[in-house]
């Protein structure tokens, strides 16, 4: 009996404990989405000419990898942005190298 109850709560510890890496993933993407070049990403990309980004992830229009390369790359008017986004107090702060960075966002955005 011990062990099952023992065995019970590690499992619940486990998914709780993924729920909140899953929720600070999109809050620093959020921050991210927020606080990039000083002024946030919507400031071009929330402009009905510009790429609608929330619209493009969830729709799946835009894969992971083309959003990765078009942050290091920049694309147009978009200019390379993963140096911008590395800036960001919560990503330095979580730690996070530049494949987190971009998960946190395109999961941020994935999300709305």
């Amino acid at each position: 009996m011990k062990k099952s109850v023992l065995a019970l709560a590690t499992v619940a510890l486990i998914g709780l404990s993924g729920s909140v890496l899953a929720d600070e993933k999109l809050e620093i993407g959020a921050k991210i989405y927020e606080r990039s070049f000083g002024r946030g990403c919507g400031t071009c990309h929330d402009i009905a000419s510009n790429p609608q980004l929330f619209d493009l992830v969830k729709s799946g229009k835009l894969t992971r990898a083309s959003f990765e390369q078009t942050l290091k790359d920049g694309k147009g008017g978009m200019p390379k942005a993963i140096a911008a986004i590395m800036e960001v107090g919560p990503v330095k702060k979580a730690g996070y190298g530049e494949d987190q960075a971009v998960d946190a966002l395109f999961a941020y955005l994935g999300s709305k």
